[in-house]
């Protein structure tokens, strides 16, 4: 197996099966591999069917190649770019205030990251008052 197949070999496969945990993949006549769920694509994949049909051809990365049981693992997720994240608007101070303000107003969840940087403004603010 190892002299057809590395692991980090990108190659285009055929979808040959679905179950609940991933997909299986065929990368030629005698070799398949196993799309794990969490592999499909980035983010959450709630039912693998919204995403795979049998039959579909997909680009895969080899992730692992476990020989004694003759079994690839595989992804599509390690072949596709990461969605971008959007980036926070720069903050100045008074930025930082009234955005600390407004979280503490609002009813809902907020969470630790969020109120962590609302404690340290107010701690800010307070050590700014006293040493004035």
């Amino acid at each position: 197996m190892t002299e057809k197949f590395e692991v980090g070999q990108v190659l285009q496969g055929k979808v040959t099966g679905i179950q609940p945990y991933g997909a299986f993949v065929a990368l030629d006549e005698e070799t398949q591999g196993l799309v794990h769920i969490s592999e499909v694509t980035h983010g959450y994949v709630k039912d693998i069917n919204e995403h795979l049909n049998i039959g579909d051809e997909v680009k895969v990365k080899i992730l692992n190649i476990d020989e004694e049981k003759g079994k690839l693992s595989l992804s599509i997720r390690a072949t596709e770019e990461a969605p971008k994240r959007a980036s926070k608007p720069a903050t100045t101070k008074n930025n930082k205030k009234a955005a600390a303000e407004s979280t503490s107003s609002s009813a809902g969840f907020n969470t630790l990251k969020d109120k962590l940087e609302e404690w340290i403004q107010q701690s800010s603010d307070r050590e700014e008052t006293y040493n004035k």
